[in-house]
């Protein structure tokens, strides 16, 4: 039988970290077989383990499938070839057989040079500008034509993670999803994650920042003053929501209710279902949040927390929005921007209570940025998973458990 083959080359810990393993596993349950050429098992915890593998398929196109479902796992062609470059053809279209980019840290070879690709992001392309010798992913909207994208799969090469050296829940680096997983031990961790990294970034550290993306339920279920606890006190520096969770935060304020629920009391209060729209309107009169907070209109809460400490805040919205408040994003590519813009920096990721931007937010991060996803629907963070945020920790839990938690084991007294 005529088979095609080609040679190619891991390393990095990958015997203890599986990789050998899984890359095995794919060419065969893809449809094709190996040759293990030469393997190299590093001796001690720190060294690096090597193997070169011949991969064989019977044809053409399963082979191109099986090396391009096994570079995300950090395969690398032996063959020297620098990528292949084509122009875009029109504004927001890619060619044909462009190289769509995981989280992972990535090269591509230029001119006989691996050159390391900028702003690491799922689901992009890459365009190169072959004068400077520089490669940056690029969002398919944002191609323009005749920029030149990486197409295909040669002179590329993805880098799998390092083992963390942390003996934490991140250590890991697994998305398993339970709701029988202790939530104790896993919250502590966090904490002292987040501790590390508050005195880091007072320290000026460049990849400190802890950034918490959240929906409405974070209100609704009594996680507010938990929240803004964190956000005072210097542990959150950034904040991803919608029109939702900033309405109902201020609507708190002003009202003491959530969507007409009386927080304190847990029932409805007469013509509560207008307060959270009688909330917007003022915000709206007054021209901004900012202003809300600084003229005393608006006195506690997430967002007058986030105005006072100057965390950093992308509302994005959606198409169920009330109002929406002055300051909310309603163009879903500019509000991917501004996420996008807020993340460098960021050095771990608390996703809770709101699918839609915990899988957004998770699309726009690296794989080296440890995440958290808490929902009390365990449907959410394996979405996130599904999606391919391996790196993120699923805890099945409501949202203001989880922060009453975090901000106690963080000092917060009640």
């Amino acid at each position: 039988m005529t088979t095609v083959q080609e040679t190619i080359v891991l390393r990095g810990h990958i015997i203890d970290s599986l990789i050998l393993a899984k890359v095995l596993d794919l060419i065969l349950t893809m449809g094709g077989a190996f040759d293990l050429d030469q393997v190299e098992i590093g001796r001690t915890r720190e060294d690096q383990s090597y193997a070169r593998i011949v991969v064989r398929a019977p044809t053409v196109a399963t082979l191109t499938h099986i090396l391009r479902a096994i570079q995300p796992h950090g395969a690398v062609v032996e063959r020297d070839t620098d990528c292949v470059l084509q122009p875009a053809p029109a504004d927001g279209v890619f060619p044909e057989a462009f190289y769509s980019t995981t989280h992972l840290p990535t090269d591509v070879r230029l001119n006989g040079a691996w050159i390391d690709v900028e702003g690491v992001e799922m689901d992009l392309g890459i365009k190169v500008d072959s004068r400077r010798l520089t490669a940056k992913t690029v969002p398919m909207a944002d191609v323009r034509e005749g920029d030149l994208i990486v197409t295909g799969q040669a002179g590329g090469r993805v880098m799998p993670l390092q083992r963390p050296r942390e003996r934490d829940v991140f250590a890991f680096m697994e998305s398993k999803v339970s709701a029988e997983r202790p939530h104790g031990h896993v919250i502590a961790d966090i904490a002292r994650r987040m501790r590390a990294l508050r005195d880091e970034h007072r320290a000026g550290g460049a990849r400190a920042k802890v950034l918490l993306a959240g929906g409405p339920a974070i209100i609704h279920a009594g996680g507010r003053d938990a929240l803004t606890w964190l956000i005072e006190e210097g542990f959150i520096q950034v904040l991803f929501c919608g029109n939702a969770l900033a309405a109902h935060d201020m609507e708190a304020d002003l009202y003491g209710t959530s969507l007409g629920y009386a927080l304190n009391a847990g029932r409805a209060v007469p013509h509560g279902h207008a307060h959270h729209l009688r909330t917007i309107n003022r915000i709206r009169a007054i021209g901004s949040i900012r202003a809300a907070v600084e003229t005393g209109v608006i006195k506690s809460g997430i967002m007058a927390a986030c105005i006072r400490t100057g965390a950093e805040l992308v509302m994005a919205g959606t198409i169920r929005d009330d109002g929406p408040l002055p300051g909310v994003i309603t163009d879903s590519m500019r509000a991917q921007a501004a996420m996008r813009a807020a993340i460098p920096g960021v050095g771990l990721a608390l996703l809770v209570a709101s699918t839609l931007h915990a899988v957004a937010t998770g699309n726009l991060l690296p794989a080296s940025v440890p995440t958290v996803c808490v929902d009390i629907n365990a449907s959410v963070p394996t979405k996130l998973a599904d999606r391919g945020s391996f790196q993120a920790v699923g805890l099945v839990m409501d949202a203001a458990s989880f922060l009453g938690e975090l901000s106690r084991n963080l000092g917060r007294s009640v």
